[in-house]
């Protein structure tokens, strides 16, 4: 490590805009969360930020959030906190790791791709866009050069690159990466698509191994690598559009057209009303699996009833509903937990905080996005939220790992450090975006639609959110005596409200000039 750095960050975020200072939150409640995580961690590894700084950074760096529900404030809290621990800097720019310990299979600076989404739709959050900024450009320009290890496992990178730009608006940088990135989608497309225009994909190389449908050396056909390529086009066409490259927007834009209406022609399953594997053989997946939900992740399905009646099965104890969370295969299957659980890495029904965040985001956009809801609630996100929250637990303290049993709770990988703060998944974009409902635009509108269920809670604030390079703050005051900003939901941008609303309800402001 080297403190001079850190230093030199912290030096150039004290420059923040003085609209900062208006603040609705302090960091206390933070720098107490961060104290209690402090003195429980032994900190085996030290990256970037120690826990020593850890408290400061973080005050400087990341949303502030209060709510009345301790499971979920603590874990939001911890989250970054863990986050935090991933970040290093490398004589190529910062990067995050997945795995706190050394993995023979990561590549340069113990770095792997296969949660690099999560990373970076979790990292946009940060108030200094260079820790993900220089993050993408390593797998993009070093990686790439070296030991090219991007392609490794899946991923949804495009996708991941201009949700950063709906939140920081750095068009620059959109235009700098645009052309590693359209090659990036030419490698893949070489790689993995078929004459069909599907794209296949071992399982293990979507870091689902030991899937039910899928196999180590099984070409199958995935609703994974699929919807992430849908995704990634739509993203391609989005980004041309920003640069003024009509070529390129219309090249991607059909694309991702094909593609949609490839997955739904191919992978639905009319039978199960499930978006299921399709076999390399043929014929589709006897058993519905958690991945049938990713095509949500990117609002892929058509908004039609017929696709929503998948969402039942999440509700579903025969399906994936489970008492520590989300199922990663319905629980009525034949070969549900049966490819020896707790010994390598069984996404057979086991319940995976990467595949939850996948999820969890699925249902925030059904909920919000779409018509059909088939039953669906911003009760029901909160619950299985509040879940995933309480499931980062082990021994009766903060824990976060790789996949839990669905009935205990245990950490199926024990005590193997490799576990511990395993940076695998997503929360606090789950709670900004989904939660409190910030949704980033491309234009110069801040939107919020929260999925506070109505009732649930009297209060809460998001603040301290930089976004397109205002300081946004969401409060919901019931009484309006908790924040003294009036009663209601209120979003303010450097200070000054932009809009009201009496009750939780979708609201969107114009962004002060």
């Amino acid at each position: 490590m080297k403190p001079t750095h850190l230093v030199l960050a912290f030096s150039l975020l004290s420059t923040a805009p003085a609209a900062a200072q208006q603040s609705v939150l302090t960091a206390e409640h933070l720098r107490a969360s961060v104290a209690r995580f402090n003195a429980l961690d032994k900190e085996d590894v030290i990256n970037l930020v120690p826990n020593a700084q850890a408290a400061d950074w973080l005050a400087q760096q990341v949303p502030l959030f209060e709510c009345p529900d301790s499971a979920i404030q603590e874990t939001y809290y911890y989250r970054w906190w863990t986050f935090r621990k991933h970040l290093k800097q490398t004589p190529d720019g910062y990067v995050f790791t997945e795995f706190i310990t050394p993995m023979k299979h990561a590549g340069m600076y113990n770095t792997i791709s296969s949660a690099l989404g999560h990373h970076l739709n979790e990292g946009r959050w940060l108030h200094d866009p260079q820790y993900t900024e220089q993050y993408t450009k390593f797998w993009l320009n070093v990686d790439s050069k070296k030991t090219k290890k991007l392609h490794g496992f899946s991923g949804w990178l495009e996708d991941a690159v201009y949700s950063m730009y709906l939140v920081n608006k750095n068009q620059a940088f959109v235009q700098e990466v645009l052309p590693a990135l359209t090659a990036d989608y030419r490698q893949w497309e070489a790689e993995r698509k078929l004459p069909s225009g599907m794209f296949w994909q071992y399982d293990v190389k979507d870091a689902m191994e030991e899937s039910i449908s899928g196999g180590r050396k099984e070409q199958n056909v995935r609703p994974t690598i699929n919807s992430y390529m849908y995704g990634n086009a739509k993203a391609l066409a989005a980004m041309g559009k920003l640069t003024k490259n009509d070529t390129l927007t219309r090249k991607y834009a059909a694309r991702a057209a094909q593609l949609r209406t490839d997955i739904q022609r191919t992978l639905w399953d009319p039978k199960t009303d499930f978006f299921k594997v399709q076999y390399a053989k043929g014929g589709l997946c006897e058993a519905r699996e958690e991945l049938g939900y990713i095509p949500w992740y990117f609002n892929l399905p058509t908004d039609k009833p017929q696709y929503a009646k998948q969402w039942a099965q999440l509700t579903d104890e025969g399906g994936f509903k489970a008492p520590w969370g989300i199922t990663t295969a319905e629980r009525r299957a034949p070969g549900f937990r049966t490819h020896g659980s707790g010994h390598g890495c069984e996404w057979d029904g086991a319940v995976w905080p990467y595949a939850t965040t996948q999820t969890l985001k699925g249902l925030a956009n059904l909920l919000t996005d779409y018509k059909h809801h088939d039953g669906m609630s911003a009760q029901i996100y909160y619950d299985e939220l509040r879940k995933y929250a309480l499931s980062h637990q082990k021994n009766g303290v903060p824990y976060l790992g790789e996949y839990q049993d669905e009935k205990t709770g245990e950490w199926l990988k024990g005590d193997n450090p490799r576990s511990s703060y395993y940076n695998h998944s997503g929360f606090a974009d789950l709670v900004i975006t989904g939660l409190v409902g910030l949704k980033p635009r491309p234009d110069n509108m801040v939107e919020v639609f929260p999925l506070v269920p109505a009732g649930q809670w009297d209060w809460f604030a998001l603040d301290q959110v930089r976004y397109h390079g205002k300081t946004i703050s969401v409060i919901w005051d019931k009484t309006g005596q908790k924040y003294g900003k009036g009663q209601g939901l209120r979003i303010f941008a450097d200070g000054k409200e932009i809009a009201r609303a009496k009750e939780l309800k979708r609201v969107t402001a114009k962004l002060p000039g």
